[in-house]
């Protein structure tokens, strides 16, 4: 059979929507909503079908009080007074080398999850605040895309990887180098422009950027990077892997 011109441009046309910007087939990613015991003013999405739902520890006190039924109960239950009736948990001896909340992540990756939506691991004790920084980290370079959401802000971790917003995206975006120098730096579309710029972790030159009413962009060629804006924004309109583009399109902004 020979397919006529035009039924071949609209086989290639719907062949392209199904492949992504690295040039893969795009799957349908599952997500893991962790919820923890910190500060929690509540979800930007609600779970959808074929999500997983784990409350870490106290975090199952702010699902029920939103009516939401976890699949995994896990932890060591230092949080709760009593340990609650559920049909999945999974208990750890308090005397452990990892959080709750990164316990939780390990969990949902080897349930398949890509993306990890993290709640209640911002405000309460600082330490475990800045465990979950490191988490976001240590997620980022192992390629999974997770988001620390809460106290008004998203904060989420690249690793030789480009994040894009749309042209809706408004008020602050800060940059944070909290490891080793972060190299090949862009920063496009935003109030101050970075150009191939090394950040590193001494110094505090990303911070308190701004987004203009255009599609922005901030990309790190080497490295990781931790970027933090307001939960207003929701997430960005896409990640993508560093290294693919000839040179960073040109806007006029201010070099910071």
């Amino acid at each position: 059979m020979i397919l006529s011109n035009e039924t071949t441009q609209k086989f290639v046309a719907a062949m392209a929507d199904l492949i992504n910007e690295t040039g893969e087939l795009e799957m349908e990613r599952k997500t893991a909503f962790i919820v923890g015991a910190g500060s929690f003013d509540g979800m930007m999405d609600k779970p959808g079908k074929g999500d997983l739902v784990i409350a870490a520890d106290g975090g199952y006190t702010y699902l029920k009080e939103l009516g939401v039924e976890p699949d995994v109960l896990l932890g060591d239950f230092d949080s709760l007074e009593v340990t609650p009736e559920h049909r999945h948990i999974i208990r750890y001896s308090p005397i452990k080398d990892d959080t709750d909340m990164a316990l939780a992540s390990a969990y949902a990756q080897e349930q398949g999850c890509t993306r990890l939506l993290l709640y209640g691991g911002l405000g309460g004790r600082l330490d475990h605040s800045i465990a979950n920084l490191q988490l976001l980290m240590g997620l980022s370079r192992a390629g999974v895309e997770a988001y620390l959401i809460g106290e008004g802000n998203v904060i989420t971790a690249i690793t030789d990887e480009r994040i894009c917003f749309g042209a809706q995206a408004q008020g602050m975006i800060s940059v944070f180098c909290l490891s080793e120098p972060a190299k090949g730096v862009w920063e496009r579309g935003l109030k101050y422009s970075l150009t191939d710029a090394t950040l590193s972790c001494d110094i505090t030159r990303g911070i308190s950027n701004e987004f203009t009413g255009q599609e922005s962009h901030i990309e790190v060629q080497n490295g990781t990077l931790v970027i933090l804006w307001g939960q207003e924004n929701g997430l960005p309109v896409c990640r993508l892997q560093s290294g693919r583009f000839a040179e960073a399109p040109t806007v006029e902004t201010t070099e910071a």
